[in-house]
């Protein structure tokens, strides 16, 4: 009975130890080395920051701060002046709904139909998507230019024709956050269930797939919109306005503006980062409940 009874605590102790073992095995850097590390990227990453939030208040040379350059935006006196920064603004917006757009219609459909009906392809769309990022964007001017001439004769020389290029460049963080999601979830296991009840090909993708793949579409989403905004070489040799050359505009003649929706677009990036991984905890506890 002693014997018996004992055997469960050592058997206790054994997990635990081998706990201790399994957690300190590695290379884990400790709680010290971690938080050091840490703290310098945070330091590295904030110093600019807060310069650029110090240049915002800067009056001028004299170091006095000031809010002027902020109530300067909604002066109707400066309309004029800050104009191209709200005209790139919603021609960027509109750039963006379309580049998201190509993303949904486009790509999302191509990445489910290719991992449900030919697994053999994945690596061929994986590399198509990958190479716009390997390719200097001065380089994909060079061959948009006469691509462009044709466009612009078709279809306009409006701003919104830039999504078409800029969703090129967009292709590898769309995909990446997709796949991902494809990877974790038994699309197959799961469309085959779904017909085998009678549910069709349209029932299958809308309640049963892209449920199960809505983190990663939205991560995809709210990535194209931040390379949108952030797209200023494109825009700049096709001559189109956009927010970054607004920016650069605005820039000549007030520089401290410039630099107010240059944070402004700066905590937009944060922003959509922060609701990304919101959106990942929610749908990992939800999964644990």
């Amino acid at each position: 009975m002693t014997a018996t009874g004992g055997s469960p605590r050592v058997t206790q102790t054994g997990r635990r130890r081998s706990r201790r073992t399994t957690a300190r095995f590695g290379a884990a850097p400790s709680r010290v080395t971690a938080a050091i590390v840490l703290a310098v990227i945070g330091v590295v990453f904030a110093v600019p920051i807060a310069a650029l939030v110090q240049f915002t208040f800067r009056q001028g040379t004299s170091g006095a701060l000031t809010g002027a350059h902020y109530a300067a935006i909604v002066d109707p006196v400066n309309r004029a002046t800050y104009q191209p920064v709200f005209d790139g603004l919603g021609a960027s917006l509109v750039i963006a709904l379309i580049t998201v757009a190509i993303v949904l219609l486009v790509l999302l459909p191509a990445q489910i139909i290719t991992a449900l009906r030919y697994p053999r392809l994945r690596r061929i769309l994986e590399f198509v998507c990958i190479v716009p990022i390997t390719v200097p964007a001065v380089v994909l001017v060079v061959g948009f230019v006469p691509v462009y001439q044709v466009v612009s004769q078709v279809f306009g020389s409006g701003a919104w024709t830039l999504a078409f290029a800029v969703g090129i460049i967009a292709l590898p963080f769309a995909f990446r956050p997709i796949a991902a999601a494809i990877t974790a979830t038994d699309m197959t296991t799961l469309s085959e269930a779904a017909r085998s009840l009678g549910a069709s090909w349209w029932t299958v993708t809308w309640r049963v797939l892209l449920p199960n793949l809505r983190r990663g579409i939205i991560a995809a989403c709210f990535l194209t919109i931040t390379v949108v905004l952030g797209e200023y070489t494109l825009a700049s040799f096709l001559s189109r306005t956009t927010f970054q050359t607004g920016l650069v505009l605005v820039q000549q003649t007030d520089p401290y503006v410039a630099a107010v929706f240059s944070l402004g677009a700066l905590v937009f990036g944060f922003v959509l980062l922060v609701a990304i991984g919101r959106i990942g905890t929610r749908r990992t506890s939800k999964e644990s409940a």
